[in-house]
């Protein structure tokens, strides 16, 4: 699958490391997300329970299920584990944020059909891929 048939067939977004900062990257990525019509579950034990962008933060990946697509804003060195989380809860595809590549984890990922998408911005992809103000609702 390509990145804009990804971005196509989306709609439930958990976002991995989420942040209240506005000058945080996760931040902004969260909400070009939801301005384009997606639902988006932020996700920071330590911001469980709070808001960002009107969206109740949860502490797990667990509780931000069903998941269509895991968004994770963690450094390489971390991210295995969170796709490794992300592929045991049923995740249909796991995308991890510029500069973040862990392709020992990808590689398990995919063996079990999960799409995988590493160091790309949704954001940024967006423009590339010439795709609509937002997604189709389902």
């Amino acid at each position: 699958m390509d990145i804009r048939t990804l971005l196509l067939s989306t709609r439930r977004i958990a976002l991995v490391g989420a942040s209240n900062k506005a000058d945080r990257p996760s931040f902004g990525v969260m909400r070009f997300l939801l301005d384009r019509g997606y639902d988006v579950t932020p996700v920071n034990p330590g911001l469980a329970g709070q808001e960002i962008h009107g969206r109740r933060v949860v502490a797990t990946l667990a509780e931000a299920g069903p998941l269509d697509l895991v968004d994770v804003f963690r450094r390489s060195e971390d991210a295995g584990a969170v796709m490794d989380e992300a592929v045991a809860l049923g995740a249909k595809a796991v995308w991890l944020q510029l500069g973040v590549v862990d392709e020992e984890a990808a590689a398990r990922a995919r063996a079990k059909g999960v799409e995988v998408v590493m160091d790309h911005c949704p954001a940024i992809e967006w423009g590339k891929q010439g795709l609509p103000d937002q997604v189709a609702k389902t």
